[in-house]
């Protein structure tokens, strides 16, 4: 029996009980899925499911196959080595034995000759070739991603899970994922908002509060299907506020007709011209037609309703998030920053950048890359003052923004909403609550605790704290913005930060978003500057 995953009538929730997804039907087979949705949606909760790591509240995981689970986080112990990765430390130790003549009948009987060469393989597919014995300590998040891939290549499963793979991964890594999923032979299901990593799937699944949908084709495949659909939204949207509209003015009209009536009927009977039991009968005859009209109105009008209510709710999952950025009004020549001959690092002797000179003037949008490890990250951290040079100078414009990994702007004991009134002091209370629905924190959705919101739920209010106010900051600082947000808030970010007439330094391997906000100049650190 070919291998599968299949969910049936699958219902999820949070750990809290808060409802994510209701009556899902799935079928995986041996093909590459991507797994796309909002964040928070139930992405990670959905293969955590099908890893029997998560209870459902209702519904069936069947598994024809093995499995085996990229997570995005994990705590390695102190002292792992890839060898401890792939789970052959003993093995090995076995091996070295043997090879030494000290294994013994039983030993050799059992010993695998082939696992160096096996290691070495799949080491090779993510595009490293480490020693077994290498400490995991010595590896960037990265290499330990890709070596972490490599890992479940070497157990050979049925599918792979894999839960953002591309994540904090420099473009060789991306190139890695991509190579290595284009030679893979099983199922894959890949959670990603790596645009270029879905172009290569074969089908895409999207998770909505609605449900979910398979889309065959690729990425470009699915959003000129979501295109058509948005389309198709709009359109009974508009058709089912014509309705109810409709509904209410002929309900009013009718109204307005009865009580016209009903004025007559009265004038009529109080001139007694009339028999009382007369009278009395047609007003009976008038009220019982009177509320059966009413009865087939109301019905009538509930039904535009929900039909409104639906389409709302279909448009708000498809409508894309807004963001317009106010004007920072930076002249073209203003100095924005400035390092000369700059060494950085924790101490001389251990420099990760060394004798380098940088500038940005006026509304530039310039791009630091370089492979994991090269100094990117200590860059920025030099040019937002949080680290002092070992040598050289440093100038920067005062009113910048730095958005880390941690978003560490924000205060995570209070919630989005005393965050926006934090930083920008002036706002009212209408301008706080209309900023941050442009990033759809709504209503309560704004009270929330900054410390229990999601990686991607973070950044997004980080970036509603920072863009929705009055004034922006006239450089904005981005270290790998893209890691951890949906792909509809990247594609709105990518929209803002295009009428963002500041300056812009970002750090990122995501290649589309640099092409999207705009990015001119590139500075290019290589791994050599950490020597």
């Amino acid at each position: 029996m070919p291998a599968s995953i299949i969910l049936s009538n699958l219902s999820l929730s949070t750990p809290e009980d808060r409802p994510l997804l209701s009556n899902i039907d799935l079928t995986f087979a041996a093909e590459r899925t991507g797994l796309v949705g909002r964040n928070g949606v139930g992405k990670t909760t959905l293969l955590a499911s099908i890893c029997r790591e998560h209870v459902p509240q209702a519904g069936r995981v069947l598994i024809n196959g093995t499995i085996g689970l990229l997570r995005q986080n994990v705590q390695l112990r102190a002292g792992a080595t890839v060898a401890d990765l792939f789970g052959v430390r003993e093995a090995l130790k076995l091996l070295r034995r043997a090879e030494r003549g000290d294994a013994s009948a039983e030993d050799i009987a059992v010993i695998d000759w082939t696992l160096e060469a096996r290691l070495a393989s799949a080491l090779a597919r993510v595009g490293f070739d480490l020693a077994p014995d290498t400490e995991l300590s010595c590896l960037s998040g990265g290499q330990t991603t890709r070596v972490r891939l490599a890992a479940l290549v070497f157990a050979e499963p049925d599918f792979l899970l894999l839960d953002e793979p591309t994540n904090n991964l420099d473009q060789d890594g991306r190139k890695a994922v991509v190579d290595l999923l284009a030679g893979w032979r099983g199922g894959a299901v890949v959670v990603s908002h790596d645009r270029d990593l879905l172009e290569t799937m074969d089908a895409i699944v999207e998770l909505t509060s609605l449900g979910a949908r398979r889309y065959g084709g690729n990425w470009s495949a699915y959003r000129t299907q979501k295109a058509v659909e948005l389309a198709a939204v709009r359109h009974d949207l508009a058709r089912a506020e014509k309705q109810l509209s409709e509904i209410d003015s002929k309900a009013q009209e009718a109204a307005e007709r009865k009580a016209r009536k009903d004025s007559g009927g009265r004038k009529k009977s109080a001139k007694a011209d009339m028999p009382r039991i007369l009278a009395g009968a047609r007003r009976d005859r008038t009220e019982d037609s009177g509320g059966k009209t009413a009865q087939i109105a109301a019905r009538r009008r509930s039904g535009a309703i929900d039909a409104l209510d639906t389409a709302r709710r279909r448009l708000e999952i498809l409508q894309p998030l807004s963001v317009k950025l106010p004007s920072t009004n930076l002249p073209a020549g203003r100095e924005v920053v400035w390092l000369d001959r700059v060494s950085a690092g924790y101490s001389p002797e251990r420099a990760i950048l060394r004798d380098l000179s940088l500038a940005i003037v006026g509304p530039e949008r310039v791009a630091i890359v370089g492979p994991n490890g090269s100094g990117k990250t200590t860059l920025l951290k030099l040019i937002a003052g949080e680290m002092c040079p070992l040598a050289g100078n440093v100038r920067v414009r005062p009113d910048f923004a730095l958005f880390d990994q941690k978003v560490s702007l924000l205060d995570p004991a209070i919630s989005i909403l005393d965050n926006f009134r934090r930083l920008n002091p002036k706002a009212g209370t209408n301008e706080c609550h209309a900023a941050l629905a442009r990033f759809m924190f709504r209503a309560d959705a704004a009270l929330q605790i900054v410390g229990t919101l999601s990686g991607g739920q973070l950044l997004r209010a980080g970036l509603s704290c920072v863009f929705g106010g009055t004034t922006p900051p006239s450089l904005l600082i981005l270290d790998e913005p893209t890691n951890h947000l949906d792909i509809e808030s990247i594609e709105a970010v990518e929209a803002g930060l295009t009428a963002y007439d500041g300056a812009l330094l970002v750090v990122s391997h995501d290649e589309a978003f640099l092409k999207a906000v705009g990015i001119a100049r590139r500075v290019e650190l290589t791994a050599s500057s950490a020597l």
